[in-house]
């Protein structure tokens, strides 16, 4: 999914360099693709988990990183990286960025270790940082206030598709071909993207020159990897273990020095003075919430639909299209909500649907139509997340004044990537206790070899992609996995519940700190 305010931080910029007209429709297409590369990559790399693990034995702890890698430096950095285009040029960083991505993607496609893999996505992360905030600089300093709003529904309405396909061909290809070609994909996309930006995009950048805050830079990427290596690295050393607790308390202060380095530069990444408005600080904190309950749902669905459900990567590429489709095709009729009765009233019902959503994603159990299980879930939840998107984009740039609008916008932006990032590493440690303690209770039933015993309670943080052994005969191999696909549903179950009551909490959030204002009607 894109994260919001993306169109917000388009429509706040500022006019640079108006494009040619006839270089308009290729300045689109570079960023359209641009931005698509960074959207898929995001999702489409979920749908491959399954063969990743697979493929390198790996653990659940290891495939998080592969995801949390990723989302950690893109999430921390993509402030800074809008603030290097605009000192030293957005189709500079662009390109950068996009050179970056291609490179790394292709160390991705190579890797013969998860290790690897990792450094791989990190590397991607910040290249990604660079691009997404330069893709929407460059159609903000490009287009006049005239031509903006076509440009920003065509950027939209490409992106939504790309990203809605996006895990489709990424499941076709880690079925048919192989899970290193959902990273060699971006080879060809890049280049394509760096030479329509050579010949069509002119250079600009911001006429106030300002200096980037490295050291907040620095403490956000400190206080976010600190607390997500703590919280998924705890899964397997214990919460005593010495890197546990120190890279806790690292987080824990560099958040700390975070927020005093950014109440005393005089270019911060996130302006504190912002916080002071209780409709920016309210839909700050609706984001972190309902966007948590996002990002661990995409997460562990596609292991529940392969690994459990027996879905092939490329059904389950196109299981979340009716969500993707709904949003996109009602997201001009969301706009007219606002319009008729103002953000704070589909602010509340909207993350309320979405909580029913969440809910209904529960209810499955093993087996079933995926038309009478997921489905009804998929358009429920797609429902609310249409009616609350526009919304929080309007409340978060009509909250702070017009010329901090663009970045109210990108702080929101990048609350909504830090939120998928810290759920992942905290509501995947409950997934894992759950899992673990249901199977324990299951196997004590089936009266296994001793050894046999240890050695699924030792792999019990691979989830449902525990591998048994092979000396176990087909009647207790059954069995068991029977159990083990039990055990992974009710830590489903226990986890969409929570992302429920996150979504219940977000519409609380709104009820209490936004409230009617003639700036929202």
């Amino acid at each position: 999914m894109r994260q919001p305010c993306d169109e917000g931080v388009i429509r706040s910029g500022r006019l640079a360099i108006p494009c040619r007209s006839e270089s308009r429709p290729w300045v689109l297409a570079a960023t359209i693709l641009g931005s698509s590369m960074a959207f898929i990559d995001s999702t489409v790399v979920n749908v491959a988990l399954p063969a990743l693990q697979s493929n390198f034995h790996a653990t659940v702890v290891d495939v998080q990183w592969v995801v949390e890698s990723y989302g950690l430096f893109l999430s921390a950095l993509i402030l800074a990286g809008g603030a290097l285009g605009d000192s030293f040029g957005r189709r500079l960083m662009f390109l950068l960025g996009v050179g970056l991505f291609a490179a790394s993607s292709v160390a991705c496609g190579f890797s013969s270790s998860i290790e690897q893999l990792i450094v791989g996505r990190s590397i991607q992360g910040i290249g990604a940082a660079f691009l997404v905030p330069g893709s929407l600089a460059i159609i903000s300093a490009c287009f006049d206030e005239k031509s903006r709003g076509q440009a920003i529904g065509t950027w939209s309405g490409f992106t939504a598709i790309t990203t809605a396909l996006g895990p489709v061909l990424g499941g076709w290809l880690v079925e048919h071909v192989s899970w290193r070609w959902v990273f060699f994909i971006n080879v060809p996309l890049a280049a394509a993207v760096i030479a329509i930006s050579l010949w069509h995009i002119p250079e600009t950048r911001s006429a106030i020159a300002r200096n980037v805050d490295w050291l907040g830079a620095l403490m956000a990427t400190a206080a976010v990897g600190g607390l997500v290596y703590g919280f998924l690295e705890s899964s397997t050393l214990g919460w005593g273990h010495a890197l546990v607790v120190g890279s806790l308390v690292v987080g824990c202060g560099s958040l700390i020095v975070f927020l005093f380095v950014e109440a005393q530069v005089k270019s911060p990444l996130v302006p504190l003075a912002l916080f002071r408005s209780h409709a920016f600080a309210g839909a700050n904190l609706l984001t972190l919430l309902l966007y948590s309950a996002l990002g661990v749902f995409f997460f562990l669905f596609p292991l529940n639909l392969i690994q459990v459900r027996g879905y092939s990567a490329t059904i389950t590429g196109a299981a979340a299209l009716p969500m993707i489709l709904l949003m996109f095709f009602l997201s001009h009729w969301s706009g007219g909500l606002v319009s008729r009765y103002g953000a704070r009233t589909p602010l509340i019902f909207g993350p309320l649907t979405a909580a029913a959503g969440f809910a209904l994603f529960a209810f499955p159990s093993i087996g079933g139509s995926y038309w009478i299980t997921f489905f009804p879930a998929f358009v429920v939840l797609g429902l609310g997340m249409a009616v609350s998107v526009a919304p929080l984009t309007t409340v978060v740039m009509t909250s702070v004044e017009q010329d901090h609008a663009g970045t109210a916008s990108g702080v929101n932006n990048a609350v909504a990537r830090v939120a998928g990032v810290l759920a992942i590493a905290v509501l995947g440690l409950v997934m894992v206790s759950v899992f673990r303690h249901s199977l324990q209770h299951a196997l004590v039933g089936l009266n296994l070899a001793p050894g046999v015993l240890r050695d699924i309670q030792s792999n019990t943080i691979k989830l449902a992609g525990l591998e048994l052994l092979t000396t176990v005969d087909a009647t207790t191999s059954a069995a068991i996995r029977s159990a083990i696909a039990k055990s992974f549903v009710l830590g489903f179950r226990v986890i969409m519940m929570v992302c429920a009551g996150l979504a219940v909490a977000s519409s609380v959030v709104v009820a209490f700190m936004i409230r009617p204002s003639r700036a929202f009607l």
